[in-house]
């Protein structure tokens, strides 16, 4: 019989396993079954999120290091393994990867051209975001990373808006980029090391004794292939395009994790893995996070198309998260996590409004609304519930995560901590502005006949506002999953 560790193993490389062969499968199944493809991916994405669940469920967070391990050799010549495992910081976004794509399938009912490809590319997109979140060894982390890539590419350039290919060809050169500075750094780490192998539990322990020029130089290079994921400025601009030109869903997943996988790696293979490096140029990273708060703030006040203002959104509220990173304090990076998974919940809500506003009306230019809460109440009322939770109000995710930033970040850059704090005003000013275009004010008569919230964008909106709320008022039941995971690494700094 098999223990309950060896279950979490099987489940945890199931959480990639199942989407990669079951997208493979879909691909393979002929043409006829398109019709059913969605109901399937919905099928596969849930038992996804269940089995997310269930390790959410054993997870033990009193344990600093990592559980359900898997280490299974793979390559003997370059010390590469299949080694895969969970913390308290990779746990929430493996979760969030399964949540996003499970309502993604389900706000996908609009997508009826080439049905069986789309959804295959969605299952090979979870698989990727998954095996980035729990590879414990550099090459698999590395190889999930670029594939990632590759569904996401088609997923704009064939189902996007009437720019995808720019914004596809765009997207994918500058993560391309990035991603080879950062396997630069990868092979420097590796050789630098000499402990022959790419394990990211062996490497840590043997990097963190480099000279801290060294480790430096490597975080650099490192370090551009995150920035570009996060974005932080100026390596944003590939994503208002990208998201502009998306899909609905594909939205919701890039905004959701695939931004993640940045601030991810900058806390896995900063203060875990290059300590002085990470040190060296966090200040620099603060600067420029605290540049992303204020420009993305900024410029998403003057944008006239709603889903480009989210984008904006978007850059500045992931400048806190990397805020808080280069903090490097206990309050800085639980503030840091929280908010990377409230992000997902609020951005992906946001996304979704947006998507069922331009499937009535076929425009996102703000300028074509007006007074819509007068004949779609609900679907008013979910812009108003996400645009309070995105602003931090209180009782919503969106402020503990942005309050304990600040408070995190205040003893290490007063300044920049109080700019971060001014910079809410702008967050405030752009989205009730937002809100005064689109759902109030003298109705659009244009408008005067569409249609309220489905019971098919119920299903995929509802548990993001549960979540928000959830997350909002029981805080602890997030920060208690990754507390002694984040003490552990402040520990490391503080050597």
């Amino acid at each position: 019989m098999m223990t309950q560790m060896g279950t979490g193993q099987l489940v945890l490389a199931a959480t990639i396993l199942v989407p990669l062969v079951g997208g493979i499968l879909l691909s393979l199944i002929p043409r006829s079954f398109s019709g059913h493809a969605r109901g399937y991916a919905l099928g596969i994405s849930g038992l996804v999120l269940v089995m997310a669940g269930w390790l959410w469920a054993n997870f033990d967070p009193t344990v600093a290091g990592m559980q359900f391990e898997i280490d299974v050799p793979w390559i003997a010549g370059l010390g590469t393994a299949f080694h895969l495992g969970v913390d308290g910081l990779s746990l929430p976004l493996l979760f969030l990867t399964a949540l996003l794509t499970c309502l993604a399938v389900i706000a996908s009912a609009g997508i009826n051209d080439r049905e069986r490809q789309y959804f295959t590319l969605l299952l090979l997109l979870e698989a990727g975001l998954s095996g980035v979140f729990v590879s414990l060894d550099l090459i698999l982390f590395y190889l999930f990373w670029e594939v990632v890539l590759i569904p996401m590419y088609f997923l704009i350039s064939i189902w996007g808006g009437p720019n995808r290919a720019y914004a596809a060809v765009k997207f994918f050169l500058y993560t391309l980029a990035g991603s080879l500075a950062m396997l630069a750094g990868i092979i420097a780490l590796y050789l630098a090391t000499g402990a022959k192998t790419f394990d990211l539990i062996r490497i840590a322990e043997s990097a963190g004794h480099l000279p801290a020029a060294l480790q430096t130089g490597i975080f650099i290079a490192i370090a551009v292939g995150l920035a570009v994921k996060v974005p932080i400025f100026p390596l944003h601009t590939w994503l208002p395009d990208a998201h502009v030109e998306a899909p609905t869903a594909v939205s919701v997943l890039l905004a959701g994790v695939l931004l993640k996988m940045g601030s991810y790696g900058f806390i896995r293979l900063g203060p875990g893995v290059l300590p002085a490096g990470f040190t060296a140029i966090a200040p620099v990273l603060a600067v420029l996070a605290v540049i992303s708060i204020v420009y993305g703030a900024a410029l998403a006040l003057v944008q006239t198309d709603l889903k480009r203002l989210v984008a904006y959104s978007s850059v500045s509220h992931m400048g806190y998260v990397m805020l808080g990173i280069s903090a490097g304090t206990t309050a800085g990076l639980t503030g840091a996590t929280v908010q990377m998974f409230s992000h997902g919940l609020i951005a992906g809500l946001l996304f979704l409004l947006v998507g069922a506003v331009y499937s009535r009306a076929h425009t996102r230019e703000m300028a074509a609304f007006g007074g819509i809460a007068k004949v779609t109440p609900i679907l008013a009322g979910g812009f108003v519930f996400a645009s309070f939770a995105s602003l931090g109000l209180p009782g919503m995710s969106g402020f503990i995560g942005e309050f304990l930033v600040v408070a995190g970040t205040l003893p290490v850059y007063p300044v920049l901590a109080m700019i971060s704090a001014a910079a809410v005003v702008l967050t405030v000013s752009y989205l009730l502005w937002m809100l005064r275009r689109v759902t109030f004010g003298p109705l659009n008569e244009e408008r005067a006949g569409m249609p309220d919230i489905s019971g098919s964008e119920v299903a995929s909106m509802a548990p993001l506002a549960l979540l928000i709320l959830v997350v909002g008022v029981l805080p602890q039941s997030l920060i208690g999953v990754m507390q002694t995971t984040i003490e552990s690494i402040v520990a490391v700094l503080a050597r």
